[in-house]
């Protein structure tokens, strides 16, 4: 039998079942049989155009204002950069003159970068290309799918008998200075206000156990998650009033977090969506559970009053020092060791240098945790973050499951912005769908876009009118989804594993 045309292996199957399951559950399919306005077909074929066009300017104009030497003055900028990331280096991972040193290598090599550009008249060429390539990229990212299924609901009927737990000291005081007391039980919400020292869990299920159809949180994101898990086990709905000091929970739903009244919009005039928790050992999150670096300057008693001051004080002996934590991480066949912080989502993060979405989740239904894994270990190896990703410093995955181990019994994890200890190994897994969230009809933040990293080849077939396949990513045995797994194709039809250590490891991968 031909290799490229073996039957997929049981697991895959599994896997691929898996998938349908859940957009069963969601109430939305995707994948090839989907379907696509003509519309949006046409607004992706013209934002393909332009994102090549604005490729191709940003090539075009450093070589027009410097002809071939643009490419040594490319040079000059990577060099700049990889000095920069040094100084970095040296800031955090060291004290006394180095890390003065490295403070001042990592502002001095950029700004020289740029002086020497503004006196050989190429510093107005420089920027322009920079903003092509971020158009370009931007652009391209959103080009050849330009919508992803969603899973959105109409609500029908508004819940009769809602509950909201207030947290009146979180985001300093943002429950009173909102009047959410008031508002909520205007809206025929009954209203808990939570006391030092209560059991947030306790209460949530109090309050089902005595009659609620709806569960609400105005707070930060570690009582959102905590509530949040209750509402999911009962399945009831949740709402997210952003009352917290941050709530990038409530940013990626698409809510108002500087009006965290609207949020009870949702209750008459609202939709539905079906969203992942996120799980490490038996403690839910909405975002993220952090490991190593991170984790471990949270559980210094000075850190909420002087994070910055803590944080650096603390982290040359957690990033060179001989007890420093080095994690390891096992998702599938895939293995990453020798790690100094670990990120685990509910579902991937956008690249931080995107224009469109920094730092945020395009999807909270993708049923995938994503990793960013976090290993500098040195000068050299700081220096060679500039090549992106095949310098091994920084490993983007996505999976359903994740192993996380360092070596010690117990491991210190921040989750959701709440520091915790668990027993080693921890395993971190996505629970998908399992959260009924609603949110008002028109939120205005609400999520567009495909997410995907740019990719080339079918940004060129979609301005070219040619039609573009939409299909699933193919994971492994566990879903795993990284560069670590080879083409089936090339293996018999089954995923050959790789593994990673030091600088070997894989880059960003399309998450």
């Amino acid at each position: 039998m031909n290799p490229a045309t073996a039957p997929d292996p049981p697991g895959d199957r599994e896997h691929e079942e898996r998938g349908r399951q859940v957009e069963r559950r969601r109430g939305g399919t995707s994948g090839p049989g989907g379907s696509r306005a003509p519309a949006a077909l046409e607004g992706g074929a013209g934002r393909a155009r332009l994102a090549l066009l604005a490729l191709l300017g940003s090539i075009l104009v450093p070589l027009v204002a410097a002809g071939l030497r643009s490419v040594l003055w490319v040079l000059v900028g990577v060099a700049g950069l990889a000095l920069a990331a040094v100084g970095v280096w040296w800031a955090l991972a060291h004290t006394g003159v180095l890390r003065v040193l490295g403070a001042v290598l990592s502002v001095a090599a950029p700004v020289t970068v740029f002086a020497l550009y503004a006196a050989f008249g190429l510093l107005g060429p420089a920027l322009v290309s920079l903003a092509l390539w971020a158009l370009a990229v931007t652009t391209a990212r959103t080009a050849p799918t330009p919508d992803h299924p969603t899973s959105e609901q109409a609500v029908i009927e508004a819940p009769h008998t809602p509950w909201v737990l207030m947290n009146p000291y979180s985001g300093g005081g943002k429950v009173g200075r909102f009047q959410l007391v008031e508002k909520a039980r205007a809206a025929g919400c009954r209203v808990a206000l939570l006391d030092a020292g209560q059991d947030v869990v306790e209460l949530a299920r109090q309050a089902v156990a005595e009659g609620a159809d709806l569960l609400a949180v105005a707070g930060g994101d570690g009582t959102q998650a905590l509530v949040a898990e209750v509402a999911a086990r009962h399945d009831l709905p949740f709402v997210v009033i952003p009352a917290g000091t941050r709530n990038h929970f409530a940013l990626d739903l698409g809510l108002d977090r500087d009006d965290p009244a609207a949020a009870l919009r949702a209750l008459g005039d609202g939709v539905e969506l079906r969203v992942d928790l996120g799980y490490a050992a038996d403690r839910v999150f909405v975002n993220n559970a952090s490991f190593g670096t991170y984790a471990s300057v949270v559980t210094d008693p000075a850190y909420r009053d002087a994070k910055a001051r803590t944080t650096l004080r603390a982290l040359p002996g957690l990033l060179t020092g001989e007890e420093a934590l080095r994690l390891r991480v096992r998702t599938g066949r895939t293995r990453v060791d020798g790690l100094q912080a670990l990120l685990v989502s509910n579902n991937p993060y956008g690249r931080a240098v995107d224009a469109a979405r920094p730092g945020r989740r395009e999807r909270l239904d993708s049923g995938l945790l994503g990793l960013v894994c976090v290993r500098v270990g040195s000068t050299a190896e700081a220096a060679r973050i500039v090549r992106g990703p095949r310098s091994g410093g920084l490993v983007r995955l996505s999976a359903e499951e994740v192993v996380v181990e360092a070596g010690t019994d117990t491991l210190p994890v921040g989750i959701d912005g709440e520091h915790v200890v668990l027993p080693s190994p921890v395993v971190c897994r996505s629970a998908p769908g399992a959260l009924r969230v609603r949110v008002p009809r028109d939120r205005p933040h609400a999520r567009r876009g495909s997410g995907a990293a740019a990719d080339w080849p079918r940004v060129a077939r979609s301005a070219l009118g040619r039609p573009v396949p939409v299909a699933a990513p193919r994971r492994g045995r566990r879903g795993a989804r990284t560069a670590g797994w080879r083409s089936g194709a090339a293996t018999g039809g089954r995923p050959r594993p790789r593994y990673f250590s030091g600088a070997s490891a894989p880059g960003p991968t399309r998450s």
